[in-house]
């Protein structure tokens, strides 16, 4: 008798995970029977949007990582599991773009995460109110099945893709001497999300893949996301090289129309400072 799955619980899973990132990451794995719990810790560093910068949402930061595992466990092509975890990731955006209209966690927050007073408010209002008032609980709970719908729709999908497939997050994490599971999982990232043009994809990768090796020489634990030394020299090699610009579309200004299209900007040696000096960060 096949396995019954468990009852989707969102805010339960948030409230034990600790970070909107890794809930997402967690929930989108359970629902395909993966575990990866180093690598869902990993990506706390991504709450609050790259190292809470108010970038894209935590969610779609997890969500795409867990399309990217499953993609990698499906598909035993390289260049199709990156194709399908673009893609699937792209669906993911246009989802929460549907429900929110907009992506990224600072204007769905109203929060600058970085500011302590804001966040000091926040946590004491949350635990005042609970989730009456926190606008994350809430989203993660009506969003998710949203999301685990956009996931399903993505892997029932065939489109041809032109070989090899690259993704820009994955070249990084290759570079950093990940595992081809690990340049698999991130490859989701590359043009901002899903070729979104939002948030850079490989400096999102550096960080996560930065974070996961430290859980997997530390026995789990994680370094806090609040304030973390790697996660800020890292962004600051990033700086040194866009000139302080974090937006894929104004770093490459162009949008990619297509996977074929990143892959062939990324064959032609585009982004390629930006690649080498986050895997060497």
């Amino acid at each position: 008798m096949e396995k019954e799955k468990k009852r989707l619980n969102p805010r339960k899973t948030f409230f034990k995970c600790g970070t909107c990132s890794q809930a997402m990451f967690c929930l989108i794995n359970d629902e395909y029977g993966n575990s990866k719990p180093l690598e869902e810790k990993a990506v706390d560093i991504m709450a609050g949007g790259i190292s809470q910068k108010g970038n894209q949402c935590g969610l779609l930061w997890g969500g795409s990582l867990a399309i990217g595992t499953e993609s990698y466990r499906r598909f035993k092509d390289r260049d199709k599991a990156i194709a399908m975890a673009i893609y699937g990731s792209g669906n993911l955006m246009t989802s929460f773009h549907k429900r929110k209209q907009t992506v990224n966690c600072r204007d769905i927050s109203k929060v600058d995460w970085e500011n302590k007073w804001q966040f000091t408010i926040y946590i004491l209002k949350t635990l005042a109110y609970g989730f009456v008032f926190n606008p994350c609980f809430t989203l993660i709970s009506k969003w998710t099945p949203e999301a685990i719908a956009a996931a399903n729709k993505s892997f029932e999908t065939e489109f041809p893709i032109k070989t090899p497939c690259l993704s820009c997050a994955s070249e990084v994490v290759k570079k950093m001497g990940g595992t081809e599971e690990e340049s698999i999982m991130v490859a989701g990232f590359a043009g901002g999300i899903g070729l979104s043009g939002s948030a850079c994809g490989a400096l999102s990768a550096a960080m996560w893949y930065k974070m996961l090796s430290f859980c997997k020489n530390n026995n789990g634990k994680v370094q806090s996301i609040f304030n973390n030394p790697d996660a800020k020299k890292i962004i600051r090699n990033f700086y040194m090289v866009t000139d302080s610009e974090v937006e894929c579309s104004k770093i490459c200004n162009k949008r990619f129309d297509s996977i074929d299209d990143h892959s062939e900007y990324i064959r032609s040696g585009g982004c390629q400072k930006i690649i080498e000096i986050l895997s060497k960060s």
